[in-house]
């Protein structure tokens, strides 16, 4: 059992964050890694890239949306509950080294997976720019922590409540023509790290994104984490999470994101009348 340390709801109490016991991971775990979770011997297995890990305290920190029922199960975990499950690290680290002028791009849920390779890419002496986005500024999130981690934070909100009035991508524009950026970092809904891509390519600049395709085993071994990437099948768990986003077919990737969208809200229906009921 992983003991459930510190809980947070943030982003009006759609995004939950959890500080969880679990020595061994956290003394192993990398940047851009991921762990694969379990609420209890009826749940479901959730894949969650790590936000921050602390190997000296044991414990690592995983932040998610409530979007389906699993999501909502875990929402019902308090401080002093635990996961049953709690599997990793899983997939490649981040590449870290020193480049110069690196751009690291997060929206909503995705600022989470961003924050650890961001603070690497910066301790390891990249000059860092960060750009954060949400739709609104109630649902940003770690705005302060991204502030630590880089030297330059750029916040956006697509209603104008905050920061910059727009998408994120109208900002990298102008971080990619202002200076010779070496690479970026895209990672947050699949169509934001679709535009990185697209904006970063006639720069010419390498650009990596992180991909969340549905995913069971975390080992290789079912294929149900499958992506294009090159016009080669790549699976997220053990080739990334992490690819070249020039490469990856978006659009495959989204239509396969939508397989099961009307059973999970069928699902997230049940168990919230359920939960209700009692």
């Amino acid at each position: 059992m992983f003991k459930i340390l510190k809980r947070e709801e943030m982003a009006q109490g759609t995004v939950i964050l959890n500080e969880i016991e679990a020595p061994l991971i956290a003394r192993k775990a990398k940047p851009g890694q991921f762990v694969i979770l379990k609420a209890n011997e009826d749940g479901e297995r959730i894949p969650l890239t790590m936000a921050d890990t602390d190997p000296d305290r044991g414990t690592l920190t995983i932040i998610y949306m409530v979007v389906g029922k699993s999501t909502a199960l875990f929402k019902t975990l308090k401080v002093g509950d635990a996961f049953q499950d709690v599997i990793g690290p899983l997939g490649k680290a981040t590449h870290l080294e020193k480049l110069g002028k690196v751009v690291c791009v997060g929206g909503g849920t995705g600022v989470a997976v961003l924050h650890p390779i961001t603070r690497a890419l910066k301790q390891i002496g990249n000059d860092v720019t960060c750009i954060i986005g949400a739709r609104t500024r109630d649902l940003l999130i770690l705005e302060s922590q991204m502030k630590l981690a880089c030297h330059d934070l750029r916040v956006c909100t697509d209603d104008g409540t905050y920061g910059h009035h727009g998408f994120v991508t109208d900002v990298l524009k102008d971080v990619l023509e202002s200076g010779e950026v070496k690479l970026v970092v895209g990672i947050g809904p699949v169509p934001m790290m679709r535009a990185v891509a697209n904006l970063t390519r006639p720069f010419k600049v390498k650009t990596l994104v992180s991909l969340n395709p549905i995913m069971i085993d975390g080992t290789g071994m079912c294929g149900g984490c499958r992506v294009s990437v090159g016009g080669e099948t790549k699976f997220a768990c053990v080739d990334g999470p992490e690819f070249d986003g020039h490469l990856v077919n978006f659009d495959e990737l989204m239509l396969r994101l939508q397989a099961y969208c009307e059973d999970e809200k069928a699902c997230y229906e049940d168990f919230c009348t359920l939960r209700d009921a009692t």
